[in-house]
């Protein structure tokens, strides 16, 4: 797939989901400049770019151009606008722990409206019309029913991230609807999780983790004593929440699939596409898979719920699959091989 003239911006392309999507975006041709805050990646103080983009440009035997910037500095994304010229944006800059949302809700709107309100007005000004939004299924709240699909009624979120998304998806139908111009495509995820088979790129979260494999990685190697599940008595097969879990490199495979089709097709408005399996897993499902890739126990204690936590939430895929010939290849077992393939090689993630 020849892409000679296709400049994509990568917002957060050094964070997790950004990091395995710019890989596939540059096996792709295309040409790719990350902004990054680095607020969850970690550069070396010698280093030009984040440890992550090293290690892709390695990985692809491509460059890829990085530019410290935070979406909330207005003046500092005009810049990188007049100095580069593209075709797409691809938006993923966001905070994204459903827990910390809860304790730092003005945070979170400060950061995923305000920040995403600023990177379009920068776009309209410079007349790039081509979006793609990493979005959620926190976007549809308590599922009415399951499985989660596109057209059914979004807004009723549990917690202040999922209003973040679903606020963002209101602002750009109002785009959408108010200039006929844009092209957007909101990719709604259920649960990323794995990492790059070559265990050179994964995710390394700061601090506590806030998502369950990674959690279940580092109780894997010693980092952490015990793993808490938040609850047993959902209305599950085991009690446990159950979550659609994506393989990481799916998902990035998505975004560029997304990024094809609207080069190709141009659709215009605003259009909202699952990225999922389409099948759950329950926590403790997770956890036994992951002993098993790993040859190690898991301990785990049951805690109290979380607040804004749901019972259960998977996808219907098939628009992603009739829209944009995607659909995921890997399961549970491969995210977790991967994910420990990953931890074993990086213990302490990038600062290995």
């Amino acid at each position: 797939m020849a892409n000679d003239s296709w400049s994509v911006l990568v917002t957060g392309g050094a964070g997790y989901i950004g990091s395995h999507t710019v890989l596939e975006l540059l096996q792709a041709d295309f040409e790719v400049v990350v902004i990054d805050n680095l607020s969850n990646a970690f550069k070396g103080e010698k280093d030009a770019k984040p440890e992550c983009l090293l290690r892709i440009e390695k990985l692809t035997n491509k460059k890829v151009t990085f530019v410290h910037c935070d979406v909330l500095n207005f003046n500092e994304l005009r810049d990188v606008f007049k100095k580069h010229k593209f075709n797409s944006v691809i938006h993923f800059a966001a905070l994204k722990a459903v827990g910390e949302s809860c304790e730092k809700p003005l945070e979170y709107y400060k950061t995923n409206v305000c920040g995403t309100l600023n990177l379009l007005k920068v776009m309209r000004e410079f007349n790039v019309r081509c979006f793609i939004y990493s979005s959620s299924a926190t976007v549809y709240g308590t599922p009415e029913k399951l499985p989660l699909v596109e057209n059914m009624r979004t807004g009723n979120c549990t917690n202040p991230y999922g209003k973040t998304k679903y606020m963002v998806e209101e602002i750009l139908k109002d785009l959408c609807s108010s200039d006929k111009t844009w092209s957007v495509i909101s990719l709604r995820y259920f649960n990323p999780v794995g990492a790059h088979s070559s265990g050179q790129i994964g995710e390394d979260p700061n601090g506590i983790p806030n998502n369950l494999m990674p959690y279940i990685a580092q109780v894997s190697v010693g980092k952490r004593d015990i793993l808490y599940v938040y609850g047993n008595d959902y209305d599950t097969p085991d009690g446990t929440g159950v979550r659609d879990y994506i393989h990481i490199m799916d998902l990035a495979v998505g975004h560029v699939k997304a990024l094809v089709y609207q080069k190709i097709t141009n659709p215009i408005g605003f259009k909202a596409i699952n990225l999922g399996t389409g099948k759950g897993s329950s926590v403790l499902e997770v956890v036994h898979a992951f002993e098993k890739a790993s040859g190690k126990t898991i301990p785990y204690k049951i805690v109290a719920r979380r607040p804004g936590d749901i019972s259960a939430s998977y996808a219907d895929a098939s628009l992603a699959n009739k829209e944009l010939d995607w659909q995921a290849t890997k399961n549970i077992d491969d995210m977790c091989i991967d994910t420990w393939k990953w931890q074993q090689n990086n213990p302490n993630g990038y600062k290995s």
